[in-house]
Formats: C-alpha cells, structure tokens, sequence
C-alpha cells in the first residue's frame, strides 16, 4: 500500500495550502475568504469559487449573530448534523420530522421542508438560516419575508438539484438587497447539506480566530 498521510491537522493544513493555490481569493474578506475555502474543501472543486456570492454585510451580521447567541434553523437534518459541535453553542432547531409537519404538508399539496417553515416563525428574527437541501424552503422562506415575516440575520441558501435548485438561489440572490436581507448563496445546480453546514463551521471558526 501507498504512505499517506494520517495526522488530522496536516491533511487539512495541506487541503487549504492547496486550495489557496487553486483559486483566486485576493478580492475577498478574510471572513469571505475562509467561507469559500471550506466550500471549495466540501465539494472538492475549486472552480465553485466563483460561484459563491455574499451580500454586502453577510459575513459580518452571521457573525453578530453567532456573538448573539441566534437560533439556527435548518431545513433538513443532514444539514443540522454537519455543524461541528465542539464550536457551535447555538440552539440549532429542524422541524422537518415534527409529528404535526407531513399532515400539514398533505393537506397544503406542499412539501414537507415547505410545511415546516411554518414552526420557524417564532425565532426567526435574527436567526442564521441553512437551507442546503431544499429549493422549495427557500423559496417559501423568501415568499414569508415578502409577507412580513421577521428577517433573519443571515441566510445561507445552497440547495442541490436539478429542479428548482439553480432557481431558487438565483431567486435569493436577485431579491436579497429589494428584502434587506444578508445571504450567502452558491449559484447553479451544485451545492448541499455539507456545503451548507461547511459555510456556517466557517463562520464558527471565524468567531473564534481559528483561521486558514
């Protein structure tokens, strides 16, 4: 068999020495700039980088909110589970397996991600919402903030797919500034729960210095 490396801390040492080399990060914040590097981490595509976009203060109000001690609300489990524990204190909420949420979406002809946006309204003013999954929860998000919902602080929208998927990020994306609302999304088709949880551990370990 091959050697290879077994320590933890130089594959990743190593990853984003490389990553850095394979993209163009100059024009970026620091805080943007390790975002990008765990996205281009969890797909293992350094071209991604070029489709990630941020509002003009997403970094800097997911970070806020991380030091607020803001709920995180998720549209699916997988997403909820890929934010690393030994950094995260937030109360991390996904309503998608609540008991009441297949019936209400049965009874709306919805999916069950759309129902379950209904049990995020209590805290989403000033919550950092992960949506990796689901096209149609970020579009019912956005469709509730039209309605007067409260805003959250930031949403980080990277669903994956094919249908509604490119559209419902390019939807955030052109609406954010019209809703004054901060995002940050990754355009076109790709994307997914450990991108999505991969873009807020980055902020997570921003909050705390730990920095590539």
């Amino acid at each position: 068999m091959n050697n290879y490396e077994m320590n933890p801390q130089s594959i990743e040492q190593q990853s984003f020495v490389q990553i850095r080399a394979l993209t163009e990060l100059d024009h970026l914040s620091i805080e943007q700039q390790q975002v990008v590097m765990r996205i281009v981490h969890s797909l293992g595509l350094p071209q991604v980088s070029e489709l990630v976009r941020f509002s003009d203060n997403a970094c800097e109000q997911g970070l806020l909110a991380i030091t607020n001690n803001t709920t995180i609300l998720c549209d699916v489990e997988m997403v909820r589970q890929g934010i690393t524990k030994r950094m995260n204190k937030l109360s991390t909420q996904c309503y998608l397996n609540d008991p009441r949420v297949p019936d209400l979406a049965k009874q709306r002809g919805e999916t069950r991600t759309m129902a379950a946006l209904d049990f995020w309204r209590d805290d989403l003013a000033g919550s950092i919402v992960l949506i990796g999954n689901a096209p149609t929860a970020l579009f019912r998000l956005l469709e509730m903030i039209r309605q007067g919902t409260p805003k959250p602080a930031l949403i980080i929208g990277m669903p994956v797919g094919f249908v509604g998927a490119a559209e419902s990020k390019q939807a955030l994306w052109d609406a954010h500034q019209e809703l004054g609302i901060e995002c940050i999304t990754l355009l076109g088709r790709q994307g997914g729960s450990a991108v999505t949880a991969a873009s807020l551990n980055a902020l997570l370990r921003c909050s705390i210095g730990e920095l590539y």
